[in-house]
């Protein structure tokens, strides 16, 4: 019951040294996590995002057994694993199955390294449910100049990205480079994905990239809205997560994907409301 006691001393929480790290964390992250959600949305590739955060599991694992940095293990298997989906699946349909087998594969052998060690068993349920507030310096500069060469990448590639995103048999027919494309969003979805875990784990991934996305797009009509939108609502869900949590103690990660999850439905049930009045 202590868990949903009102801390009186929240304020003080917030602005430990560990907390800040952890804002500035998550601000490295929901930049991240909201601008590459869009094209995970407009690409249909919701399962791939859920998929590679299991996959870079048993690199996870495998880095503890190893005395190497959870994130170099764990960012090396989804990387890994999104070449393999996207050399495999050159098409939405095929990329299903090619998720799916890689994701089972992958699975196992995460939960093979987890049994293998108690130190890696220890580390298993931070990676599963995150662990935000652990975040170092050294990491933050890690998600810093991840999101630099990310923007720099999505600035120089934005149009036949998005064009192919959109619709990908057109794309192809104006000589976008449909595979380079695919390969591209998959190793930058990789990217994200590791360094979104630390947040909220690999179990509930999806409501950090997928979900805020997916309501952005409820709630503007045209693709660069959406990013800030949906970078936005990223953004306030994992503040507003640190926050919660210092006010009444409880894990950040479950008030993070609460938010996310309490946004979306919001736009939903507007949505709703909106398409009976016009009859839709």
């Amino acid at each position: 019951m202590n868990s949903l006691t009102y801390d009186p001393q929240w304020v003080s929480t917030i602005t430990s040294p560990f907390m800040l790290n952890a804002f500035i964390a998550g601000l490295c992250i929901a930049l991240a996590a909201g601008v590459v959600g869009y094209f995970t949305i407009a690409r249909n590739s919701t399962f791939a995002a859920h998929a590679l955060a299991h996959i870079g599991l048993p690199g996870a694992t495998g880095a503890v057994l190893l005395g190497l940095p959870v994130s170099f293990g764990m960012g090396a298997f989804a990387l890994g694993g999104a070449l393999v989906i996207a050399a495999l699946g050159k098409h939405a349909s095929q990329r299903e199955i090619a998720t799916g087998t890689v994701l089972a594969f992958a699975t196992g052998l995460g939960l093979f390294f987890a049994r293998m060690s108690s130190s890696a068993s220890q580390q298993f349920q931070s990676i599963l449910f995150g662990s935000i507030l652990t975040v170092t310096p050294g990491q933050i500069i890690g998600f810093a100049v991840f999101d630099v060469v990310l923007l720099t990448v999505l600035a120089v590639t934005y149009r036949p990205l998005l064009f192919s995103s959109l619709d990908e048999q057109v794309a192809q027919a104006k000589g976008v480079p449909i595979g380079l494309m695919n390969v591209l969003f998959m190793a930058v979805l990789a990217g994200v994905i590791t360094i979104a875990v630390p947040a909220v784990g690999t179990l509930l991934i999806f409501a950090l990239v997928v979900t805020p996305a997916a309501t952005a797009t409820m709630v503007t009509t045209t693709p660069m809205r959406a990013i800030v939108v949906s970078t936005a609502l990223c953004l306030v869900s994992i503040w507003g997560g640190l926050v919660l949590s210092a006010m009444f103690p409880a894990p950040p990660s479950f008030i993070i994907v609460a938010l996310s999850t309490l946004f979306w439905g919001i736009a939903k049930g507007i949505e709703s409301v909106r398409n009976h009045r016009n009859g839709d």
